[in-house]
């Protein structure tokens, strides 16, 4: 388990879709020069790869098959990327987060990844739903980032359009409040900010303002 004395240093950042989690740890990472890791993107994979196979995310053993088989080199792939940005594999991935086989056969490899960040980075930068909850307990720095349901369906929105013009705002809105209540009732490792975590909400700020907040909280 991650350890608040181990080294390296590691940085927590949870919250639900499209409050601007990824894009503020990714610019993170950049700042410090840690390893960064999407936790979604692994969920998403195995979704993905569970409909790839012709299986069904509800489904146990189709979800379990999937997450054992899962590389994490290949998320880093180009059009692996672009096949996991999809509405589908959003839906697919909450469906198969929700499963205890399948989050306890990738926790371990988030916390490898948190331990020992590839490229002999110093830090390590997680996000994801529950991270300061359960994959790093003890983590350095924590963040819960979130916005208003409408705010992330408006950025979601105009992220998926350039792929579907066929798509509504409603159905956008609809999608997110189906996947935040799906990801906070789960009975295993449910969304919620940790009772340490940093609260940032992002509804009415740009990304270079959300940056900003996060190191300010990390400096404090």
């Amino acid at each position: 388990m991650c350890s608040l004395s181990a080294k390296p240093t590691i940085i927590a950042v949870d919250g639900p879709a499209a409050s601007g989690k990824g894009t503020l740890a990714r610019r993170l990472a950049e700042k410090f020069d840690y390893a960064y890791l999407d936790t979604g993107a692994l969920y998403r994979a195995v979704g993905v790869a569970v409909l790839n196979a012709g299986g069904d995310p509800q489904d146990d053993a189709d979800a379990l098959a999937a997450a054992q088989a899962l590389q994490l080199e290949a998320l880093n792939e180009a059009d692996t990327q672009a096949t996991l940005r999809t509405a589908e594999a959003g839906i697919a991935a909450s469906h198969v987060a929700a499963k205890p086989q399948v989050r306890a056969c990738i926790l371990q490899a988030q916390r490898d990844f948190a331990l020992h960040p590839p490229a002999g980075k110093t830090g390590a930068i997680l996000d994801g739903r529950d991270i300061g909850t359960i994959v790093c307990p003890t983590a350095a720095h924590k963040l819960f980032v979130t916005a208003s349901a409408e705010v992330r369906a408006e950025r979601r929105f105009l992220e998926l359009r350039r792929d579907n013009d066929q798509l509504t705002i409603d159905e956008v809105l609809r999608d997110i409040k189906d996947r935040d209540a799906r990801d906070a009732n789960r009975d295993t490792a449910p969304m919620k900010q940790a009772g340490d975590a940093h609260l940032l909400d992002t509804s009415d700020l740009s990304i270079e303002e959300a940056v900003e907040a996060a190191l300010a909280y990390i400096a404090r």
